[in-house]
């Protein structure tokens, strides 16, 4: 049987997509986008919420589309797959940083804060077949 990867999460970003810009002009955004559950405590009765924060990678087109419109605050929907990378830190020890590599991404919710532009909804956008994580 074939494995799968798939990750679809929506939230909000926690801060403005960070962006970097490759010698070739190739971009990537990196931005920090929280989930959170809510639910009622069965013994007391009372509201909980749990906030998860997901690291999200967006390259090429995206990375721009991302960088234009996204800010902190800004309500998205992501699909991609996690990826883990390992990498030593400047003590020479190994660390692993578990990610999603954006494949899709929509925007939600109105526009304020989004490049200036008047309320509805956003457009949805794909990575147009960018298969090289930088």
């Amino acid at each position: 049987m074939a494995s799968i990867n798939k990750v679809i999460i929506v939230g909000n970003l926690g801060r403005d997509p960070e962006m970097r810009t490759f010698p070739s002009g190739d971009q990537v955004a990196n931005v920090t986008i929280a989930t959170t559950d809510k639910w009622k405590d069965k013994q007391t009765g009372e509201t909980k919420e749990a906030t998860e924060w997901h690291r999200v990678v967006f390259n090429g087109r995206l990375a721009e589309i991302v960088g234009q419109y996204l800010r902190k605050g800004s309500q998205v929907y992501v699909e991609g797959s996690l990826r883990t990378r390992k990498w030593t830190d400047q003590a020479g020890v190994e660390k692993y940083s578990t990610e999603i590599r954006a494949d899709q991404m929509q925007m939600l919710g109105g526009r304020q804060g989004m490049g200036g532009q008047g309320g509805g909804q956003g457009g949805g956008y794909d990575d147009g077949g960018y298969d090289e994580a930088p």
